[in-house]
């Protein structure tokens, strides 16, 4: 049975730094895997992935340093239980508003009696094909449930989801939150500001893992200063689509 070291990580109050994987494919996967990043967001809300696209990006994943968390489009029970089939561990999941929603995804990603996965192991990439005795009785203890709160009503349900036994850590989505608050596209207005830096010492105080994203590097080393010990610095998509502009722009 894998350890879950990301997991262990954030429990130990660790920093990990990530990157978002949007390319949707294995290859690029794997050079993003080679680059020295704890942690590789293989994105399946905002990027063309599926449930076939994922798991080859999480195979390719398998010989790097580089931890998958994969981010589901939706938490829905049905898609939980096929990322967690395929090999995730670390579920990242989008939109959570209540803390009534963050314990029915804490209950999808577990086995019974603490929760309602499907015994379908013998089937799945996740226990090596049923290579690994005791699957079942193994998996709840690795894995590890991220929730986005991005919304008003996410940050007036921060405390009940916090509260919520089997949520690993909180990600504060610093667009989705602006735009909800009125400031789309101004992630720098000190009233969104002020609503993130609130939460991440909500998060850490409840001892949960606080998580963010940016590519702007001050912006994302004050976030971490505050309290964000698993950061997301770059975006592959944007990186490679920049590179590309300024290489061209050169011989223009």
């Amino acid at each position: 049975m894998e350890t879950n070291k990301f997991k262990a990580a954030l429990a130990a109050g660790e920093t990990q730094i990530g990157c978002w994987v949007g390319l949707a494919d294995a290859y690029a996967a794997e050079i993003a895997g080679e680059a020295g990043f704890d942690w590789l967001l293989i994105d399946g809300e905002h990027a063309p992935n599926d449930i076939r696209s994922i798991s080859a990006q999480i195979a390719a994943l398998g010989r790097s340093g580089s931890h998958p968390v994969v981010r589901l489009p939706v938490g829905e029970t049905w898609l939980i239980k096929q990322a967690m089939d395929i090999g995730a561990q670390t579920l990242l999941i989008p939109m959570v508003e209540s803390g009534a929603q963050a314990a029915e995804l804490a209950r999808a990603m577990r086995y019974p009696p603490e929760g309602i996965r499907g015994m379908g192991a013998a089937l799945a990439r996740a226990s090596r094909f049923g290579g690994i005795a005791g699957y079942a009785t193994k998996a709840n203890a690795e894995a590890c449930l991220l929730v986005q709160v991005e919304t008003v009503a996410g940050l007036e349900a921060l405390d009940a989801i916090l509260a919520v036994e089997g949520v690993d850590g909180v990600f504060i989505g610093p667009a989705d939150l602006s735009a909800d608050m009125g400031f789309p596209g101004q992630l720098d207005a000190p009233e969104v500001l002020a609503a993130i830096k609130d939460a991440l010492g909500r998060i850490r105080a409840a001892g949960k893992a606080a998580g963010i994203l940016s590519g702007n590097e001050a912006q994302v080393r004050d976030w971490m200063a505050q309290g964000a010990n698993f950061a997301a610095v770059g975006i592959d998509v944007v990186l490679l689509a920049q590179g590309l502009r300024t290489l061209a722009a050169k011989f223009r």
